[in-house]
């Protein structure tokens, strides 16, 4: 049986999710679907740093593993062999209990964002594996904003689309560059466990 995730006690008016490692239990599919995208540049990824760097764009991801390991992966196509690769592994995406109690519980009394990190096709595709996507008035992806989190950006975009002020917004997010992002903008936010500290 999942714990439930405590909520702040007080009233929103929307709420804004995270998709890798909040409402869908991605990550794991996502470091296999990197593994292989980067071994065919022979460019080491290491499961630790993948979970630390968890919420960045995948573009950054790989600009930075280029500078690390002095590396010229061309970025857009990794990026793309990346997202084809995560995309063969789909049916076997589940849904985080915890998070999709409160999705069932509010939908259709506030509004939900989905704010994440990966590129659309990404987000879109996991949403629709599990029959969640038409629960969220809008998608904020890597496409939609310059600076990712830990930048509040994209939680500001959310909050301007949805036409709630950031103070009435309760973030959910796995990861701790998220959680700063959240704060960054001035919002609430709970804390979704990580596979590793569910068991």
């Amino acid at each position: 049986m999942h714990k439930k995730l405590e909520l702040p006690a007080r009233d929103f008016r929307a709420y804004l999710f995270d998709c890798d490692g909040t409402i869908v239990d991605s990550m794991p599919l996502h470091y296999i679907a990197w593994k292989k995208a980067l071994a065919e540049w022979n460019c080491p990824f290491e499961e630790e740093l993948f979970y630390a760097w968890g919420g960045r764009p995948v573009m950054d991801i790989i600009s930075s593993l280029n500078q690390m390991h002095g590396l010229s992966m061309p970025v857009q196509s990794v990026a793309k062999r990346k997202e084809s690769l995560y995309h063969e592994q789909l049916h076997e995406l589940k849904a985080i209990p915890e998070v999709v109690e409160h999705i069932e519980a509010q939908h259709g009394r506030i509004p939900f964002a989905v704010v994440s990190g990966s590129r659309r096709n990404s987000v879109i595709g996991s949403l629709s594996a599990l029959n969640l996507l038409d629960k969220f008035e809008t998608l904020v992806c890597a496409e939609d904003y310059k600076n990712g989190k830990p930048a509040p950006d994209a939680f500001l975009i959310a909050a301007e689309r949805l036409g709630v002020v950031p103070g009435d917004c309760l973030v959910f997010e796995d990861t701790v560059m998220g959680i700063e992002a959240a704060t960054a903008a001035g919002m609430a936010s709970v804390r979704v466990p990580q596979p590793s500290e569910r068991n």
